[in-house]
């Protein structure tokens, strides 16, 4: 949804962009492009889709590109047409932005409220990659997901003093945040492109 996830993988691109969904979308909805698009003919050529970040995905959007896949492979019978879609993400970080939307229609729209879920075969990954070269990190980050951490009477954790960046007023703060961002991204992409 973001574009970050297609931006660091090569030739990558939003769901949007690719599949042509409309921004707005309904149950029963299909993707903006036709049976004869060149869309089409690429999706009729495919062996794999790798859609990164499916749980900050509509349930909608899915939908709609089984719809449009079922019409342009011709077969209703399996999902996609038969062909393999592979969604990646965590299901513990972000879920849908659904404007002015309640608790239950949110949840409603994540991919797990799919008439598809059911049909996909769940495998859950066991190691974080990224925090692979530091386990206190990874071990913290399991403490705030799984609501062990400390936190205050409104909810808040207090990040420990060797993970923040103390803001100065002076541009040394920025340049520091966009070091180890930059490091952690090339970190996480040698190690997805080594294997």
């Amino acid at each position: 949804m973001s574009g970050v996830s297609a931006s660091i993988m090569p030739r990558g691109r939003t769901t949007h962009s690719r599949f042509k969904i409309p921004l707005s979308i309904d149950d029963e909805g299909f993707c903006s492009f036709t049976k004869h698009s060149g869309t089409a003919k690429l999706l009729q050529m495919t062996s794999l889709i790798m859609w990164d970040e499916a749980s900050m995905t509509k349930r909608q959007e899915v939908e709609a590109l089984g719809n449009n896949m079922h019409d342009i492979i011709g077969r209703s019978d399996v999902s996609f047409g038969g062909k393999m879609v592979m969604f990646g993400g965590d299901f513990r970080q972000v879920i849908p932005v659904v404007r002015k939307g309640s608790r239950s229609q949110i949840v409603d729209s994540t991919l797990r409220r799919s008439y598809m879920w059911e049909r996909m075969q769940h495998i859950r990954l066991m190691r974080n990659m990224r925090a692979q070269s530091d386990p206190w990190f990874a071990k913290y980050l399991l403490c705030i997901d799984n609501d062990t951490e400390k936190a205050d009477g409104d909810g808040n954790i207090r990040l420990h003093d060797d993970i923040c960046v103390p803001y100065t007023g002076k541009d040394e703060c920025l340049n520091k945040l966009n070091s180890m961002f930059r490091c952690s991204t090339l970190t996480w992409l040698t190690q997805t492109t080594s294997r």
